[in-house]
């Protein structure tokens, strides 16, 4: 059986970018808890599943994605300044533990949408945050196996994820 549409596929993967000329493990599974998904259902970068297409059980892979077809290249719009007064509790307070250089905070913007952003730096007037993707600018390589081949079941196919060990319960 090889990997194309309809399939759920597991493997076992390294994930590394390159920073500062060395490779820095971004992500790893294992054969305990591998990486299992639908084949095709559209959840997954585009030039992940391309190339993982057409391998076998035990077939293994090294790959590098570059970063316009990973997570893209880093957004300056996606850098924003926002009022120091949006971060301040009802008594003028802020909460420093959460509001600090390095945490991710989680957002909502003007049209009610959901984000992650990166605090960047902290003043007396604002705080600036990064919401591009972690990985926005990196180029990727992930190293693994493939672990396992199946037919995806007609529940799975209709909910467009893998249920079951390792995949979606509901």
């Amino acid at each position: 059986m090889i990997i194309e549409n309809k399939k759920v596929v597991s493997v076992n993967y390294h994930l590394t970018v390159n920073e500062n000329n060395m490779e820095v493990l971004v992500e790893k599974t294992d054969a305990e808890h591998p990486f299992v998904f639908l084949f095709g259902a559209g959840g997954l970068l585009e030039a992940f599943e391309n190339n993982l297409k057409g391998k076998q059980v035990g077939d293994s892979f090294d790959f590098k994605i570059e970063a316009e077809n990973g997570y893209g290249l880093v957004d300056e719009d996606s850098i924003v300044t926002i009022p120091i007064e949006a971060f301040k509790a009802e008594d003028g307070s802020i909460d420093e533990e959460m509001v600090k250089v390095g945490n991710t905070l989680p957002m909502t913007d003007n049209e009610g949408n959901r984000l992650q952003g990166v605090v960047e730096e902290i003043t007396d007037a604002h705080v600036r945050m990064d919401f591009n993707h972690p990985l926005a600018g990196q180029d990727l390589r992930f190293k693994g196996i493939v672990l396992d081949i199946r037919d995806a079941s007609a529940e799975e196919l209709a909910h467009g994820h893998v249920h079951g060990p390792h995949g979606h319960h509901h």
